[in-house]
């Protein structure tokens, strides 16, 4: 292992001096071991890369996804990636999408048919993806002249040390999320992150501020906002097609790992090249347990928020994109049997949204969201055909209900359809005259560059990510919950229980360990 994958965090002297807050603003922020306070709002300059020089980008998390997506930003000829970050150094037990599927897109990227040919199964961290980049570069991009790329354990020695760098990608478990994005705005990076963008509530809000305040480019991976589906479905329901939309119907067959599951009594050694109480990070302590992670920790409290935060981030980005959303009223959950630790097993969420004035199709009605998980379905719309599909490939779809019609389409709004297909058939489309997204990649980048603000940045999906937290507190709270968006409070419980209520609104904005509390 290098000296600099050894090396721990630096004091806050140590920052860069590019940082965009201030000697004393950055000592009030955290120099007491890397504690982060969000200062008051003021005006900063952002720091854009000009055209023609390449943005120096580091990968923060590279395990199965942050992987995948270090592979896709390495294909873009504007970029150079100069690091990579995992508290893992290597290990063999990471998910994947289908058996030999990492390896499959390693081996594409090197031109390599051999690559990862002594390993015993999908293999990540820190050690394999520092490898992966250097190949990439020296090998199909022939430059000879790259550096190499360094290796870190902690995030904060590599934005320390890596003094030209410009952007990050976090691509870590969710409850690190915030912290590690916040700590990269105030230090001056650009931030691609990925879903959920927010592990509570409080952290949405807090960095949709830190965004607001750096005027950097935040991009949350959220692809489908710069989709043709989701820009013809805003098109369709802005135009009237269906007349007023008063419900909409969202289903997903995750989750794909264990819920429902109670704490381990075991407490197995830690593997080597795993920095445990690194990966936990900002969450309460706890042994180690393979139980956590890889990818399952998406089912504890303490790390994921199950289904909904796996993939309603995608379903809820089209939905406020379409119907113009607001924040919702009452958000109210069943479940199967509930756990103290993690989520269930299966849930049935309703979320109630108000009416509000849309700036593409006028007043809009109120409206009301049911998702459903782990195989479990809406009714057959009745205008459907016998034999007649209404999920997508995924087994997952969605259903908008308006006034005069019906919508079928994916999960995330793909192929969308009127039904019956009669309808279909006879249906001519409203101009397809809105913005069309270069991808949301590009999106990003090119606001590095000086562009335009992406679609899925941050003070935009802080709503989106605000209404579907607050549906997995309705899950842990198995009640229906009355949200005062304005102060962020939840003021009643249908059940009424006054004990369960402030259960609730502690899910809000819980203490995290410290030195990682954002206040």
């Amino acid at each position: 292992m290098s000296e600099t994958e050894n090396r721990r965090a630096l004091p806050a002297e140590a920052a860069p001096a590019i940082s965009p807050v201030n000697r004393r603003e950055f000592l009030e922020a955290g120099a007491a071991a890397g504690a982060l306070t969000l200062l008051p709002t003021r005006a900063r300059a952002a720091k854009t890369v000009p055209a023609g020089r390449k943005i120096k980008l580091a990968s923060i998390g590279v395990g199965a996804q942050g992987t995948r997506v270090m592979m896709d930003f390495l294909r873009f000829p504007e970029v150079e990636v100069i690091a990579v970050c995992d508290v893992n150094l290597q290990s063999d037990d990471y998910s994947e999408w289908s058996p030999g599927e990492i390896l499959a897109k390693e081996r594409k990227l090197t031109n390599d048919p051999h690559w990862g040919s002594d390993w015993n199964g999908p293999t990540c961290g820190r050690l394999p993806a520092q490898k992966l980049v250097d190949a990439y570069y020296r090998r199909v991009r022939h430059l000879d002249n790259y550096p190499g790329c360094r290796a870190y354990n902690d995030f904060r020695d590599l934005i320390a040390q890596e003094r030209d760098l410009d952007a990050v990608v976090v691509c870590t478990p969710d409850h690190w999320h915030a912290f590690i994005s916040i700590y990269a705005l105030r230090h001056g990076k650009h931030v691609f992150s990925q879903k959920s963008m927010a592990h509570t509530i409080a952290e949405a809000g807090q960095m949709a501020r830190a965004a607001r305040e750096t005027g950097l480019a935040t991009q949350v991976a959220v692809m489908n906002e710069a989709s043709k589906a989701t820009r013809l479905l805003t098109e369709w329901v802005a135009a009237g097609v269906i007349g007023q939309v008063r419900e909409v119907h969202n289903w997903s067959q995750r989750p794909y790992w264990p819920q429902g599951l109670n704490r381990p009594k075991g407490t197995p050694m830690t593997p080597a090249g795993l920095d445990w109480d690194l990966w936990l990070g900002p969450a309460p302590w706890r042994p180690y347990n393979p139980i956590y992670q890889p990818f399952v920790w998406r089912a504890w409290f303490d790390f994921g928020e199950g289904s909904i935060g796996d993939m309603a981030n995608y379903s809820f980005d089209t939905m406020f994109r379409v119907l113009e959303l607001t924040a919702p009223t009452t958000v109210e959950a069943s479940s199967t049997p509930r756990f103290k630790e993690t989520f269930p097993e299966a849930e049935l969420v309703r979320w109630e949204f108000p009416a509000r004035q849309g700036k593409l199709g006028g007043p809009r009605a109120p409206v009301t969201i049911h998702w459903y998980d782990d195989h479990l379905r809406p009714p057959r719309p009745a205008e459907l055909l016998p034999g007649e599909k209404m999920n997508d490939s995924a087994g997952e779809g969605m259903l908008y209900v308006g006034d005069k019609g019906k919508i079928l389409c994916g999960f995330e709004g793909a192929h969308p359809r009127l039904i019956p297909d009669s309808r279909m058939k006879e249906f001519t489309p409203p101009p397809d005259d809105l913005p069309v997204s270069p991808g949301a990649y590009q999106e990003w980048l090119g606001a590095i560059h000086g562009g335009p603000m992406p679609g899925a940045n941050y003070e935009f999906e802080q709503p989106v990510v605000e209404a579907l937290l607050l549906g997995c507190i309705a899950v842990r709270a198995s009640d229906k919950l009355y949200w005062d968006a304005a102060n962020k409070r939840i003021t009643a419980l249908a059940a009424g229980d006054s004990k369960a209520l402030a259960a609730a609104n502690a899910m809000i904005d819980p203490p995290a360990r410290r030195p990682f509390r954002l206040s």
